[in-house]
C-alpha cells in the first residue's frame, strides 16, 4: 500500500501489519486529476492545478486530525501497472475499512442529495466500508457532518438502511439482492467498473480484463455463487428496457446491477437466504425446484 505523508509529500510503500495510521480520501474524479506520475513531476510547483490542489488540502486535513499519511487513489496507484492496480481495486474495500479515517470530500456540493458523489459506482464501497469516522466536506472542505449523525437522511438518498449506516447493523446482515441494489443507479465511467467496485462488498476477488464489458458482471455473479449460500442472487428482475440497453443475458445471472433495483426494501424470504447448499452449472443452479414458483427467476436462453 502506498501512502502519502501529510507534511512531507513524500510517497512510501507499507505492508501489511507494518501500516501506519492513515486518512483516506472518498471523492469523485474530475478534470485535472493528478495521477503517480504527475504528482511526482510537479510536487513542487508553485502555482497548483485544481487536481494538486485537492491533495495538498487532503493532506492538510488529515494532519489537522493526527494523521501522518494519507491515502488518494489519484496518487498513490501506479495505475501504469496492470498487477498494481488489480492488487489496488481488489485490495481498496479493505484500505478504506482500516482507514484511521474517512474523508467524503463533495466538490459539487449545493444541495447534498444534488451531489454527483451519491451516483458513483466507486463511492458505494467507500461509503460502506470505512469503521472509523467518516467526515462530509463541503468544496471549501468545511465540516458538514459525519455519516453516522446524518445516516437518515444518505439512507434516503442512497437506499442503504440507515442501520447500516449508523453501524447498528452488519453488512452480512444483508442478502445479496438487497447489497445490488444500492448499486443500480450508480454508474462508473467503464462498464468493467460496475462489477469491479463491488468485489469487497461481496468479499471476493477477481482479475481485471477490461475489454470484456458486461461480462465482467456476470464473472462477479459467479464468483458470489462459488462462495455464498444466498440464492437471493436471482431475484433479479429484467426489463425489455435493460435487455435492450446492455444486450446480455445469462440465464439466471442478471446482465447489471440495474436489474436488482426493486429488491432493495423488499424483504427476502428464507428460502432464498437459508443455508441450503447450490452451485452454479452449466444447466443452472442444482436443486432449484423449492423456487420454482418464483416470477423473479428469469427464463433461461
Amino acid at each position: 500500500m502506498r501512502l502519502l505523508h501529510t507534511t512531507d509529500l513524500v510517497l512510501k510503500e507499507f505492508f501489511d501489519n507494518a501500516i501506519p495510521r492513515y486518512a483516506i480520501l472518498s471523492h469523485r474524479w474530475e478534470e485535472e486529476e493528478v495521477n503517480l506520475q504527475d504528482f511526482v513531476a510537479i510536487r513542487n510547483m508553485t502555482k497548483p492545478d485544481a487536481g494538486y490542489r485537492k491533495i495538498l488540502r487532503c493532506c492538510k486535513y488529515a494532519a489537522s486530525c493526527g494523521c501522518d499519511w494519507a491515502w488518494i487513489d489519484t496518487c498513490c496507484i501506479d495505475k501504469t501497472s496492470s498487477a498494481e492496480l488489480s492488487e489496488a481495486i481488489n485490495s481498496m474495500y479493505r484500505w478504506y475499512r482500516r482507514a484511521t479515517v474517512c474523508f467524503v470530500y463533495l466538490s459539487d456540493r449545493d444541495q447534498l442529495k444534488a451531489s454527483r458523489w451519491f451516483s458513483r459506482g466507486w463511492t458505494l464501497q467507500e461509503l460502506l466500508a470505512p469503521t472509523g469516522p467518516v467526515l462530509l466536506l463541503d468544496r471549501d472542505w468545511r465540516g458538514i457532518s459525519t455519516k453516522r449523525r446524518m445516516s437518515d437522511l444518505l439512507a434516503d438518498i442512497t437506499q442503504v438502511p440507515a442501520s447500516l449506516l449508523k453501524g447498528t447493523t452488519d453488512l452480512a446482515e444483508f442478502s445479496v439482492a438487497q447489497k445490488m441494489s444500492w448499486a443500480a443507479r450508480r454508474r462508473t465511467s467503464r462498464i468493467e467498473d460496475a462489477a469491479y467496485c463491488l468485489l469487497g462488498i461481496f468479499g471476493v476477488n477477481m482479475p481485471l480484463l477490461y475489454g470484456e464489458g458486461w461480462k465482467a458482471f456476470a464473472r462477479l455473479q459467479e464468483e458470489i455463487l462459488r462462495v455464498s449460500e444466498d440464492r437471493s442472487i436471482i431475484l433479479w428482475h429484467e426489463e425489455t428496457e435493460l435487455a435492450d440497453r446492455y444486450g446480455l443475458c445469462t440465464g439466471l445471472l442478471a446482465p447489471s446491477p440495474a436489474c436488482f433495483e426493486r429488491c432493495g426494501l423488499q424483504g427476502i424470504e428464507d428460502d432464498f437466504t437459508g443455508t441450503r447448499p447450490y452451485r452454479l452449472t452449466n444447466q443452472g443452479l442444482e436443486r432449484l425446484n423449492t423456487l420454482a414458483k418464483s416470477t423473479w427467476i428469469p427464463a433461461a436462453n
